[in-house]
């Protein structure tokens, strides 16, 4: 990794938020922070146009004032600016964020909706790049929230435990280090639906499977707890669906952590729906993590 923090700036209030998160998170981890404006034109003949000139300043401008702002608020933050051209937005923004530590997107909220709108840039930048990419939310009637108002709140990582968590966990780890809060681990399950059909049997079967995961998730955080041995780590297991128990236990939360799996075909879902059910509705920032 090269210690880079990206920010994606398109000119909206969420990816002022944005900015504002991953200034905060940039000085939390010592490292440089740039912010990318990718301006989308057609680059194949007949169609290739340079962009006005108008619209070209809007953008040096936007990154400039951006980039003093920020200087006014963090004056020892290494701080630079980026413009992409003739890539689509969320190829563009992939790009940029190779190498990085993570990559730093606005997502606007829906209004009187309980949700998130994770527009085609995010949808599409984040399926194309293997580094963490967070979310961070332009609450109602919230112009620009302050960036670490709820660093004491836990961090919550989301685990499934069929799947490789390491990467995950590393990620997780860190944050919640960094920010020396709780990191709250959760898994969500359902009982297999045979139980159904013997009801008096379900609470003594459930318990027994319940007892069986939870060993298996004190076992996975074993080595992550001896490696942060000043982490509070609260690990649970709950009945229920795994992305309404994520998002139940990420109220106030300084970020919410969730995975999605690295898949090499061109066709099928990149974002399981876990994750994309995460995505659109925690209102706290959400970091999506590649993972194999």
């Amino acid at each position: 990794m090269s210690n880079r923090i990206i920010v994606g700036l398109d000119g909206s209030r969420a990816a002022g938020a944005a900015a504002d998160w991953a200034a905060h998170e940039a000085e939390l981890r010592g490292a440089d922070l740039e912010l990318v404006h990718a301006q989308d034109w057609a680059p194949y003949e007949p169609f290739a146009a340079r962009l006005p000139e108008p619209r070209r300043q809007w953008a040096e401008d936007l990154l400039a004032l951006t980039r003093e702002r920020l200087l006014r608020e963090h004056a020892t933050l290494a701080i630079s600016t980026r413009e992409i051209e003739g890539l689509a937005p969320g190829t563009a923004l992939a790009s940029a964020a190779e190498g990085a530590d993570m990559l730093v997107l606005g997502s606007r909220g829906f209004g009187s909706v309980a949700g998130f709108l994770v527009g085609s840039t995010g949808s599409s930048t984040i399926p194309e790049t293997e580094a963490p990419v967070v979310l961070v939310r332009q609450l109602d009637g919230v112009d620009r929230p302050d960036a670490h108002a709820s660093d004491a709140g836990p961090v919550v990582l989301g685990v499934d435990l069929r799947s490789d968590c390491d990467r995950l966990l590393a990620f997780a780890c860190e944050e919640a280090d960094r920010r020396a809060c709780p990191l709250v681990v959760v898994h969500g399950w359902s009982p297999p639906p045979v139980l159904s059909y013997a009801p008096a049997l379900d609470p003594g079967v459930q318990a027994e499977i319940a007892h069986g995961l939870a060993a298996t998730l004190r076992e996975l955080l074993s080595p992550w707890e001896r490696k942060y041995p000043r982490l509070t780590v609260d690990p649970r297991i709950v009945i229920g669906q795994p992305a309404i128990q994520i998002l139940d236990a990420a109220t106030g939360a300084a970020l919410v952590v969730v995975g999605r799996r690295i898949r090499r075909a061109a066709l099928g879902t990149h974002i399981g729906p876990i994750t994309h059910a995460v995505m659109h509705h925690a209102t706290s920032p959400v970091a999506v993590v590649a993972h194999d």
